[in-house]
């Protein structure tokens, strides 16, 4: 295999596993889940926020697929996921989500994890950081 073959895979791989981790998430914040509710209740953005990050979630989802529009999900999608990794940390939500009774073991926070570090290696591989060095120059 060619060797930007290899990459271009690789890139789409990335992009496809972060869209999932994205869009698995948005039947529990449109449907009302209890435990979409709690988590949004507890930092206190329960129904629009649920609403709302659930649509722009669904937005960066569709993006991963277009060809250059990959590269701004990306980066919506390393600031939705230090936001949500934040209220995991700072807010009494916690790192391990429990709704009555029933724990999510983690899962929320390692697939927020998952996805932060994917974007940051899609925003790198996008040379994103030299294209704003760019921009600051003119």
């Amino acid at each position: 295999m060619k060797e930007k073959r290899k990459y271009r895979t690789i890139e789409m791989l990335l992009r496809i596993v972060t869209a999932i981790i994205l869009i698995q998430t948005l039947h529990f914040k449109f449907s009302g889940h209890p435990q979409a509710i709690h988590i949004f209740s507890t930092i206190g953005m329960e129904p629009w926020g649920r609403y709302g990050i659930g649509a722009i979630e669904l937005i960066t989802g569709i993006l991963f697929f277009l060809p250059n529009y990959w590269k701004f999900a990306s980066l919506i999608t390393a600031g939705l996921m230090v936001g949500a990794i934040g209220f995991h940390l700072f807010t009494p939500l916690g790192i391990e989500v429990v709704v009555d009774g029933v724990s999510d073991n983690g899962q929320l926070f390692a697939m927020a994890i998952i996805a932060l570090v994917l974007s940051v290696i899609l925003i790198y591989r996008a040379n994103l950081p030299q294209l704003y060095r760019e921009i600051l120059k003119k």
